[in-house]
């Protein structure tokens, strides 16, 4: 009998699907007229052991206890799942053959070894076990995948990194929790301190902003703005550019800070000659952006719906479980296996039928182009979300649900229309011995742009700072050496802006593009090379506990820190609340997955470096966190985000999966929660 193991119910009805019939619907499972049977698994059926199931006396958090470091993991069957890990228990004893079949990511692929290891499957079974990997759950996709199974011995690196990852949040998120909770707790605050690898970085970020803006002191600066004149009548508007000589009244980027001097400069140009000294055009191309992984997506829904990364990633699991309408959406990927071009017809007929509107946009594309998202080499576990084959009436989606399928529609059927064109030009003229410089830009053809509303204003709306001259229409015809005059001149008054607050846009860019804010070069490069802060699948739920927290705040669109989550960033040392752990940990996981790290290497520096930690918080003496809330803390709290532990072995390089009830660790330190706090 062969035994398919899916992530959820969702998965297994489509797996069923694509599989020959009749088939019977059973407790916990499908079953097969070949005797072969499907089953389930519902999110993570084991969970972490909590700090009183190693010791009784860890339930009260004292700083004594501190740290908690498990001599050996355990793990034990959530309440909730204990029916179905029974109804898997049995199935997987029965069966002869294992067949994989969890999201393709990290935590899919650690979610069902996890049960796996659980059932004490016997090796030679388990060196047998096959994965499929699913990313459109439409049955023709499903029966694709079916042809092309695995040996899941070729992922264990991909489940190892997940534990190592579960484990290591688990520590550094459980003991500084406590410390810091108890520390708060000693100057009158009565809520729960919870820190974590990411989102504490994620806080400091936004407690650095509001500082910044709170900090920030206006500055005036000036500018001069030439209007020139040609023979033929042609204006054009060129900004001064100050010389070496004008570095001493000017501010760090370049802008002129005394008035005295910009009102010179403006009244020795007014009726002078103009001289073109340089020029400069270049035809440009500007290709259509790639289809959506889930953190573009969740940054293109704020900016153009104002929804939150919650919201998107909530309503996206239903286009992808319930309707079938998109592929699979906790993607980081933004490219797509070159075999779907075959499919493109078939799913533009797919998107005008959900989306009349977009009936002109598929009549205009070429879906016989290529465009760079179609990279086999880019393409791993899973590839950019896109809509399926499958059509369905938009009145049985929920407005969200139809504003994200728009989306993702409109964003593939860019990739089936040409770049879009333009030229720059630049000029640079002589005034009285003063530099101005011209630029525009004109476009050729629109290409893909013209899916997108007043595309071709877009550049000419950019806001420009410094000595940036703003994007004119276009420049008349000029010649090195051409003679104009300035016929008026103005000087601009302007004041320097503090940085914008964060809203779900910026703080979802930012945290993948989280390399911006830091210095150190080396760090600079992991956090590109990892793609920022947290993963597509955890940076919602990251954003909202810090909400449930109560360290951030809504303040219309803007998200602010509160007074508490001020107070906990100045309360910690430096290398909690910045990228750079979270770099170096993300760094060695993603080593671990390209079997190039073991997990013991990553573990060991860990665990010592914790034992630092605690030690500092049991000197912290946090001031203005107010009196907080009580709050309610369990480790039910962490399921998807590696809440699972296993027991490993402290000889190999990577560590064996099984259950053990050994004791941990007691160290001294500080206090700390039961939930993995990322």
């Amino acid at each position: 009998m062969i035994l398919y193991i899916a992530e959820k119910p969702s998965m297994a009805r489509a797996i069923a699907a694509a599989l020959p019939k009749p088939q019977q619907k059973d407790t916990g499972c499908i079953r097969l007229a070949n005797g072969d049977v499907i089953s389930w698994c519902i999110g993570h059926l084991l969970e972490q052991a909590e700090p009183q199931d190693y010791n009784p006396d860890y339930k009260r958090w004292q700083a004594e206890h501190l740290p908690i470091i498990p001599e050996q993991w355990q793990v034990k069957a959530r309440k909730s799942a204990q029916q179905q890990l029974s109804i898997l228990q049995k199935l997987i004893k029965q069966a002869d053959q294992l067949i994989h079949a969890g999201d393709p990511d990290r935590e899919g692929q650690l979610l069902v070894d996890e049960v796996i290891a659980w059932c004490k499957v016997p090796q030679a079974k388990r060196d047998n076990v096959k994965r499929l990997l699913i990313n459109d759950l439409n049955t023709a996709a499903i029966r694709q995948a079916l042809k092309q199974l695995q040996s899941n011995k070729h992922f264990v690196p991909l489940s190892t990194s997940a534990l190592a990852r579960s484990r290591a949040d688990w520590l550094y998120g459980l003991n500084m929790t406590r410390a810091y909770t108890l520390r708060g707790k000693l100057a009158g605050y009565q809520g729960v301190l919870s820190v974590g690898r990411v989102q504490t970085p994620l806080l400091g970020l936004v407690v650095r902003r509001d500082a910044e803006i709170a900090d920030f002191s206006s500055v005036t600066y000036y500018q001069v703005q030439a209007e020139l004149v040609s023979t033929d009548g042609a204006t054009i508007n060129a900004l001064w550019q100050p010389s070496e000589a004008c570095e001493p009244y000017q501010d760090n980027e370049g802008r002129i800070l005394l008035r005295a001097l910009a009102v010179k400069v403006q009244q020795a140009v007014k009726d002078q000659p103009a001289e073109v000294t340089k020029l400069q055009q270049q035809d440009k191309k500007q290709y259509a952006p790639l289809p959506y992984s889930l953190s573009a997506l969740q940054i293109d829904a704020a900016r153009t719906y104002g929804l939150s990364a919650q919201q998107v990633l909530d309503s996206c699991q239903q286009l992808y479980e319930r309707h079938k309408l998109i592929t699979y959406p906790r993607s980081d990927s933004r490219y797509l296996p070159t075999a779907h071009l075959a499919e493109a017809a078939k799913v533009g007929q797919a998107i005008i039928t959900n989306v009349p509107a977009l009936k002109a946009a598929l009549a205009g594309a070429n879906l016989q182009l290529k465009s760079k998202a179609w990279n086999d080499s880019k393409v791993e576990a899973h590839h950019a979300i896109i809509p399926t084959i499958k059509t369905l009436s938009a009145a049985r989606l929920t407005a969200t649900e139809q504003k994200l399928y728009g989306l993702i529609a409109r964003q593939y059927l860019m990739q089936f229309y040409p770049a879009c064109r333009f030229s720059d030009s630049k000029a640079e003229f002589r005034i009285a011995g003063g530099c101005f410089v011209a630029k525009a830009r004109q476009q050729i053809h629109l290409g893909w742009k013209v899916l997108l509303p007043a595309a071709a204003d877009n550049e000419r709306n950019v806001v420009t700072t410094g000595n940036e001259p703003p994007l004119q229409q276009g420049l008349p015809a000029l010649a090195v050496g051409q003679q104009l005059r300035c016929c008026d001149s103005q000087l601009l008054e302007k004041q320097t802006q503090p940085p914008a607050p964060f809203t779900d846009a910026t703080l979802l860019s930012a945290m993948t593009g989280i390399g911006r804010f830091v210095q150190d070069p080396q760090i600079k490069r992991i956090l590109k090379d990892t793609d920022g802060l947290g993963t597509e699948a955890t940076r919602s739920g990251i954003i909202e506990l810090l909400f449930k927290r109560n360290f951030l705040q809504r303040e219309g669109k803007h998200i602010r820190a509160t007074i508490a989550g001020k107070a906990l960033i100045a309360a910690l040392p430096p290398e909690a609340s910045l990228p750079d752990m979270t770099a170096r940990w993300e760094a060695a996981l993603n080593n671990i997955c390209q079997r190039q790290q073991s997990y013991q290497a990553f573990m060991q520096p860990l665990t010592e470096n914790l034992q630092r930690l605690i030690s500092q918080a049991g000197a912290v003496n946090p001031q203005g966190l107010g009196t907080g809330k009580p709050a309610k803390w369990s480790s039910k709290a962490a399921k998807k985000r590696g809440a699972s532990m296993f027991s490993g072995s402290k000889t190999s390089k990577q560590p064996k999966l099984y259950r053990s009830k050994t004791a941990t660790k007691k160290r001294s330190g500080s206090a700390a929660n039961t939930a993995t706090t990322v």
